[in-house]
């Protein structure tokens, strides 16, 4: 698997970031530092807490790095997360969470097993 095979797989718009950031190198950096990332468990631990101010800012953190990132898929649940709770519809955020979750998973395993397929 190489790095665009990565991004098609886990819905990422691979020609977007690279044209942005230039270099695949630097591409794979940044996807790389992406699975140290702490926002989205901040935002799952928050909303368990029923902090949504935490988790409003935790899930906006997401979204942008996603959109940086052009993590296309996981940038739209999480904008979609964010927006809900931008109008303060608690439940409607909560309701959106597992594809939220499932979507996050989905790139930081795909993430993960391309950068061990790199290590081999």
């Amino acid at each position: 698997m190489n790095l665009k095979d990565c991004y098609i797989k886990f819905g990422g718009d691979f020609d977007e970031v690279l044209g942005r950031l230039r270099r695949e190198q630097i591409v794979q950096k940044f996807m790389y530092k992406f699975l140290d990332d702490k926002s989205f468990h901040l935002f799952e631990a928050s909303v368990e807490n029923k902090d949504y101010e935490e988790a409003l800012r935790a899930v906006h953190t997401l979204k942008g790095i996603c959109q940086n990132l052009s993590f296309t898929r996981l940038f739209e649940s999480s904008s979609l997360v964010t927006n809900a709770l931008k109008e303060n519809d608690w439940d409607k955020a909560i309701d959106m969470m597992p594809k939220l979750s499932e979507d996050y998973y989905e790139t930081i395993n795909v993430i993960r097993d391309f950068k061990n397929s790199r290590e081999e």
